[in-house]
Order: C-alpha cells, then structure tokens, then sequence
C-alpha cells in the first residue's frame, strides 16, 4: 500500500503521518515503513546538537499501523476513528536518528468487541528500537 492507500484507511494527515508505505498486511499482522526526515521541526529542540526521534512517535507509528490494521480488516466503523486506550510494557531500545527508516511490525492479540489489543516492534536495521503493548478502540468521532 502507498501514501494514498493508507491515507484511505485512516484520519492522521502531514505533518503526524508515521507512515510511508505498508510493507504486507496479514491475517494477524502488519508491517509498515516510515522513513524519519531529517527536516522535521522536532528535532531543531530534540535535541539541537544530538537530534533524535521522540519515543511517542515510536509508539504512534505503530498505533497508526495497527488502525490501518483495523480498516484493512474490513470492520465496519461507520463515523468511528481510532484512538489508543492502552500503552503497557513499552520498552525503548536503541535511539532513532534523523534519515534513518523505521520498519513498524504490529501483531493483533486478541480483539474483543471494538477493541483490538496489539504488540508492537519497531526495527531499524536488524535493531529493535521499540517494543509495546497496546490497545486501540473505534470510538465515535
């Protein structure tokens, strides 16, 4: 799936979409890419002199992931969107730096009613930067 594909299946737009491309989609998984422009304003603050990515947009990514996840899912959700209910066990491994690609790998657990509760794994290289656990649920907009 492209840019256009994935913008399609969710409501986050520029300059808050973790997400270039979606690499395959599963029965029980997704694999997404986002490559982290070295333009991006954050890092001018995060910091000046030893830039590097935000861990919450480790997180995002892979809660993005995950909602287009969902929509691929065929799910009806009518006006519904999705947001995060849940963030455990979130673990930050190896810092992200400006031009470097993130792969964001995102299982389904277990899903009841109109919430899904997902792992998550975002890779750079063969390195994991991130691992988290988290829930997210349609909810009205």
């Amino acid at each position: 799936m492209n840019l256009d594909d994935i913008k399609a299946c969710i409501p986050h737009r520029e300059p808050f979409l973790w997400l270039d491309e979606i690499v395959s989609l599963e029965e029980n998984g997704i694999h997404a890419r986002k490559l982290v422009s070295p333009d991006s304003d954050f890092f001018q603050g995060h910091y000046p002199d030893n830039p590097i990515l935000p861990g919450v947009f480790l997180c995002e990514a892979a809660m993005q992931a995950s909602a287009v996840f969902i929509a691929k899912l065929g799910v009806e959700t009518g006006d519904k969107v999705p947001v995060a209910t849940r963030l455990n066990n979130t673990k930050f491994r190896r810092m992200v730096k400006p031009g470097e690609t993130l792969d964001i790998h995102v299982n389904l657990k277990e899903r009841l009613g109109a919430a899904y509760f997902f792992t998550g794994k975002i890779m750079v290289g063969d390195e994991t930067a991130a691992r988290l656990e988290f829930a997210v649920t349609a909810t009205d907009k």
